[in-house]
């Protein structure tokens, strides 16, 4: 009898829920989710339920939880779902249990240990082959078996095609690119600029300026992708415009809902603290960089802008006034 292919998923958050349970559709793979709550993982194995993050999903019976790490000794691949900031530390932690040979999956959206993607510091830390897999896809909407399309990238071919044939028979759509890069700074990107989008439409609540601010803001987005080595055409694969429109345009969006709040004049210290901030931190980030390196700031004046804003140099009224103009 052929060995099913160990998959297993760091965290058992949200995502990585959602993820393990449509790939425990599949016959041929042995799904488990990695995780340090010991009540979350008693709750998947006795009741099938991750109280947690879905307590009204009945979770597939094929899917497991464990929070032994020796499971990772047998793997095939691993998908790496917990916070970007724990990353590259909690696998430092793991490495002598991870073999060589176990493809590295990220789905953490942020940047790791000297301001770098994740996926390059995976690469520079672990000996593993390494992909990235991001896209328009919110965890509820996985859970409730929404056909949900996600780009899977890595610069070898040999990565991709060794990672997307789990993905066949699930509600789990891939396309694919070896612009590693690229992925991952647009999956960066997209919070940022959903920030934008949140606060114009608190502030205005007009479809007409909407799309002229989410048109201008895809292309700084594109001006900054390109000065760091990505390629235009990534902005055409799910994890561009679909992730970007995702986020900034859906209100079950954390980083819009923050614009939201911006724009409402409700945004507090108070406030801030009890809202994930992964596109305001990651702003500060680029902005350091981009100081550095040359790129002409106009191609980059609406992330500038939403920084004066969250210093509180500007006003909203300010902001969009100086996006427009």
């Amino acid at each position: 009898m052929q060995r099913k292919k160990s998959i297993i998923i760091i965290g058992a958050g949200s995502i990585g829920t959602a993820l393990g349970n449509a790939l425990a559709t599949r016959n041929d793979l042995d799904i488990q989710l990695l995780s340090i709550e010991s009540d979350v993982v008693s709750g998947i194995n006795s009741s099938h339920f991750n109280q947690k993050y879905f307590p009204n999903i009945r979770l597939h019976p094929e899917l497991k939880a464990t929070s032994d790490q020796s499971v990772l000794r047998n793997s095939d691949i691993i998908f790496i779902g917990i916070p970007s900031s724990s990353v590259v530390s909690y696998l430092q932690e793991i490495k002598t249990e991870i073999p060589e040979n176990a493809i590295l999956v990220n789905l953490a959206k942020g940047f790791g240990i000297h301001k770098k993607v994740i996926a390059l510091c995976l690469q520079d830390h672990l000996p593993n082959p390494t992909c990235a897999l991001k896209g328009p896809s919110f965890a509820r909407e996985i859970i409730n078996n929404v056909p949900t399309a996600l780009t899977l990238a890595s610069k070898d071919p040999e990565v991709i095609e060794s990672v997307a044939p789990i993905f066949d028979g699930t509600t789990i759509y891939v396309d694919k690119t070896n612009d590693l890069i690229g992925v991952e700074i647009l999956s960066i990107l997209k919070n940022i600029y959903a920030i934008i989008i949140g606060i114009v439409d608190a502030h205005f609540h007009s479809p007409n300026l909407r799309f002229f601010i989410f048109t201008r803001a895809f292309n700084e987005m594109r001006n900054i992708l390109l000065h760091f080595g990505g390629r235009e055409e990534t902005m055409f694969n799910y994890c561009g415009i679909g992730d970007f429109g995702l986020t900034a345009l859906n209100d079950m969006s954390r980083n819009h809902t923050l614009g939201l709040l911006i724009g409402k004049g409700f945004f507090t210290d108070e406030i801030s603290g009890k809202v994930v901030l992964e596109g305001r931190i990651a702003a500060d980030i680029f902005l350091e960089k981009l100081s550095m390196t040359g790129l002409s700031q106009e191609k980059y004046l609406m992330m500038r802008e939403l920084q004066e804003v969250m210093l509180n140099k500007k006003s909203v009224t300010d902001f969009v006034n100086s996006i427009i103009a």
